[in-house]
């Protein structure tokens, strides 16, 4: 499968438009937002797990990155409510599930292969990040010179203006943004390359945003 695979175009998904889509493991749906490959694929995804639906043990040979935007994630590591942020590294393994529910933003097959952080933030923790006009909060999730990860919080009406060297990578966590006339509400994704920067204007519950500043695909990413 091939969708928004062109990492040199803009691309956008508003993904509560979207339908769920199943996977393999029964109770495990999905919302698509880049795939390049099948069931193994680089993907970047909104998953849902209905209670009590576990997937078996397994590998993540290129990694995993996730947000939970509601409910409880849990493995054998712990409880990651709404708000945690975890980061599980090339050939970690582990064995994914929720007992009451819950829904993740997901990267799958995207880290650089020397990248062997495991990362594990419970919600609020992270450090404070850069500071702007209309901005409100910004929390550190991940930097590592080669990509920062990060949730900003923006004021109602505010000018949101990010430069963009890298790439870019924007996920709505709630209230919204307007770019030339497209309004960009919860759960919508936007994907930038290098050079295009973003202005927007917050909507009037101001706007909570996950954000990426990294290359759209790294250089030394793990092969499947």
């Amino acid at each position: 499968m091939l969708l928004n695979e062109d990492l040199s175009r803009r691309a956008v998904v508003h993904a509560t438009e979207l339908p769920w889509v199943a996977s393999p493991t029964a109770g495990v749906e999905r919302r698509m937002l880049f795939r390049i490959g099948a069931e193994q694929a680089r993907a970047t995804s909104i998953v849902r797990y209905a209670p009590g639906s576990r997937f078996p043990r397994h590998m993540h040979p290129g990694g995993e990155e996730f947000l939970v935007l509601e409910g409880v994630f849990q493995d054998e590591r712990g409880d990651y409510p709404a708000g945690s942020y975890v980061r599980n590294p090339p050939a970690s393994a582990h064995a994914p599930g929720s007992e009451a529910g819950c829904i993740i933003f997901v990267k799958l097959w995207q880290f650089r292969r020397d990248d062997a952080a495991f990362v594990t933030l419970q919600p609020g923790e992270g450090p404070a990040g850069p500071s702007a006009a209309g901005q409100e909060t910004s929390r550190v999730l991940f930097d590592d010179t080669h990509e920062e990860v990060r949730l900003d919080a923006w004021a109602a009406h505010a000018p949101l203006h990010l430069p963009n060297p890298r790439g870019l990578e924007v996920l709505v966590i709630g209230g919204s943004f307007t770019q030339d006339g497209e309004d960009f509400v919860r759960w919508s994704w936007l994907r930038l390359p290098a050079g295009q920067r973003l202005h927007a204007q917050c909507g009037p519950q101001g706007a909570s945003l996950w954000l990426k500043s990294a290359p759209l695909m790294h250089a030394t990413v793990c092969a499947f």
